[in-house]
């Protein structure tokens, strides 16, 4: 879990440290169903920062409706080299259908 600030960053090193991301590389950043997957792409227009974290563009924050201070689940997927940034609705909708599953619709 990580903190966005004010400036959409979210700074966490393990995961940049088990991607082996470090500043300055340039980055992919798309909206997916809801989540936020970023990729180390050469031809990106976004990079890590000097400090080593991932800047959310403002318009990707609006899309996902996050706001400075939300908490998101950062999930690192080093095998195919991206971040995948779970949302608290994304995170919401994900517990309770799991829940359903479990409990079958019925809460005690």
């Amino acid at each position: 879990m990580a903190t966005l600030d004010s400036h959409g960053r979210i700074a966490d090193r393990s995961a940049m440290k088990g991607l082996h991301w470090s500043p300055g590389l340039r980055l992919h950043i798309k909206e997916r169903r809801g989540l936020i997957v970023v990729s180390a792409d050469n031809q990106g227009v976004f990079k890590v920062t000097k400090e080593g974290h991932v800047r959310l563009p403002a318009v990707v924050r609006q899309w996902c409706g996050l706001a400075a201070g939300d908490r998101v689940l950062i999930v690192a997927e080093p095998a195919s080299g991206r971040l995948v940034v779970h949302p608290p609705g994304k995170l919401d909708e994900m517990i309770t259908q799991a829940h359903d599953a479990v409990f079958g619709g019925e809460h005690e």
